[in-house]
């Protein structure tokens, strides 16, 4: 199984060692590293900033959002991001949640897996640079049908490095899941268990089933976010996770569109999630992370000393997921990689 490094994206200010951490990444033989975007940093930038001090690692993004950026917009930011690494950039796009995709960008939500669909195959049209970009979808339309009447079909300037370049799409549930496998290269989860290994491994094979699918398992990549954490005491190293968890699971999306809830809930924990949810959205946010059981975290991360790490690795390794997406600073990705060595 292959290791990547997550920078994922800002707090208030730069992420603090990034820089340190993403060449020590390199350095180690990690596979990738990946930034992300939410309502602050955007991903394109600081990886391309900090990007630019590795050699070998493929350079991706986990996620772009849609709603952000036009198709042929964020189609731009990657043939430039691929010709500044030497081929080394991986798209990952995600729809995010209606009250990111309403709020903060002003776009409807509604529909996320039609629109989803008309994106990567706008994305792929201008890659391909086969012919001037035409589109004629519910969502998108190229050249615009309205405003002067002075559109024309245009095709990049810019001869891009790979008609190619790989796709990813982040996916929780299962037809995102299954239209992942159906129109992309790769699949982004969050919160991936073993446990739920059948579960998503069926509604990929439904996608891979689909007349046209571009791939198959046997060559599909899943790169899955997973804490991993090396420490003596799994209670203590739970606790250092609890309260991230209790911010997707309580406060990451409306009380009733949270997807990552739906997640938890999937897996077994309806009560948890919903008691989590239920003293996160009323302020308590301490007694959210506390009422998160250690078993919960440890089905999604590998957490604990040295040879339990190693020893849990081996239900991971039987699973789709084909890269562990850690996160740390430099010193942390030191002792992953010896643990999971």
């Amino acid at each position: 199984m292959k290791l990547g490094y997550h920078v994922g994206y800002w707090g208030s200010g730069p992420t603090p060692g990034a820089l340190e951490a993403i060449t020590e990444a390199d350095r180690l033989g990690f596979d990738s590293v990946w930034s992300a975007e939410a309502y602050g940093s955007d991903a394109f930038t600081p990886l391309a900033w900090w990007g630019s001090a590795t050699e070998r690692v493929k350079l991706g993004t986990n996620i772009v959002q849609m709603s952000a950026r036009t198709p042929t917009a964020t189609a731009m930011s990657a043939l430039t991001m691929d010709h500044l690494s030497g081929g080394r950039f991986v798209l990952g796009l995600g729809a995010s949640g209606p009250q990111v995709v309403e709020g903060w960008y002003g776009q409807p939500y509604p529909k996320p897996l039609a629109r989803t669909r008309e994106y990567v195959e706008i994305v792929r049209r201008v890659l391909a640079r086969e012919a001037p970009v035409t589109f004629d979808g519910e969502f998108y339309q190229l050249p615009h049908p309205g405003g002067a009447k002075l559109g024309k079909p245009l095709k990049p300037t810019v001869h891009p490095l790979r008609g190619d370049l790989p796709i990813y799409l982040a996916a929780e549930g299962p037809k995102n899941v299954a239209l992942s496998a159906e129109i992309c290269d790769g699949w982004l989860p969050l919160f991936f268990s073993p446990k739920s290994d059948a579960f998503y491994r069926a509604a990929l094979e439904e996608g891979f089933a689909r007349p046209g699918a571009r791939r198959s398992l046997a060559d599909f990549e899943v790169p899955a976010s997973v804490p991993v954490l090396v420490h003596d005491d799994v209670e203590e190293a739970a606790a250092l996770i609890k309260p991230s968890l209790a911010l997707y699971i309580g406060g990451m999306g409306a009380k009733d569109a949270n997807f990552h809830l739906d997640v938890f809930v999937r897996m077994g924990y309806e009560d948890v999630a919903a008691k989590v949810q239920e003293l996160y959205l009323d302020g308590r946010k301490q007694e959210a992370a506390a009422a998160i059981p250690t078993a919960l975290v440890e089905d999604i991360s590998l957490i604990g000393p040295p040879s339990k790490i190693r020893e849990e690795l081996a239900e991971w390794e039987k699973t789709v997921v084909t890269t562990l997406l850690v996160r740390g600073d430099a010193p942390s990705l030191r002792r992953i990689a010896e643990a999971l060595s």
